[in-house]
């Protein structure tokens, strides 16, 4: 045989071994990194704008809003929460800068007067206030029914707050403090208005 057909012989057995080899080799076996990265959970994908999805709704909330829903078929929880959540700090924010055109349409005709009659008080004693959250304020949702032809909601706040307040001397005073209080909030059913008013405040437990 001659020699140069023997080396080109020998040069594809050599690339054939090479390819099984590689077949072999080249396989990955058992687990790998990037099998792990797949494995893992997905976290949670934020809603459109940037809010991220509503929690699956827990069987103490279930069991307050039960009466509410009878009536209600369309109450959804997690989005009256948040409506009242923006409530509470409009409310909290206006009665302190005394923005009674803020307040008005988000307070019932009682709670508005008793509003009125403390921003009128600091008005007459020459003060000024305004508040910031330390903290975004915590909202449980305690109770949601019916009572006569109107909803009835109780929310539970947390907040932590820092009001800056100036008297007829001008010098501004801080004073941090932390509030419990639960909130009762009302509208008519079947009502073309949607929205809430505040009803009642009450203190609660921290």
């Amino acid at each position: 045989m001659p020699v140069q057909f023997q080396i080109v012989l020998f040069a594809v057995i050599a690339a054939f071994v090479l390819f099984q080899l590689y077949n072999v080799l080249g396989k990955k076996v058992g687990r790998q990194p990037e099998d792990d990265v797949r494995a893992q959970p997905v976290a949670a994908t934020p809603a459109p704008g940037g809010a991220q999805q509503a929690a699956p709704v827990d069987s103490h909330t279930l069991a307050a809003i039960q009466g509410l829903k009878a009536r209600d078929p369309g109450f959804d929880p997690h989005r009256f929460l948040e409506g009242a959540r923006t409530a509470h700090d409009t409310i909290v924010q206006a009665y302190a800068t005394g923005d009674r055109a803020a307040l008005k349409p988000l307070l019932s005709p009682p709670v508005m007067s008793s509003f009125e009659a403390g921003i009128a008080a600091r008005e007459a004693r020459g003060e000024t206030e305004r508040v910031e959250f330390v903290h975004p304020p915590r909202a449980d949702l305690e109770l949601a029914t019916v009572d006569g032809d109107r909803a009835v909601a109780r929310v539970r706040f947390l907040a932590e707050l820092r009001s800056i307040s100036a008297g007829q001397g001008g010098e501004d005073r801080t004073e941090e403090r932390r509030t419990a209080e639960v909130w009762t909030f009302q509208r008519p059913l079947g009502a073309n208005d949607p929205n809430w008013v505040l009803a009642r405040v009450e203190p609660a437990t921290a």
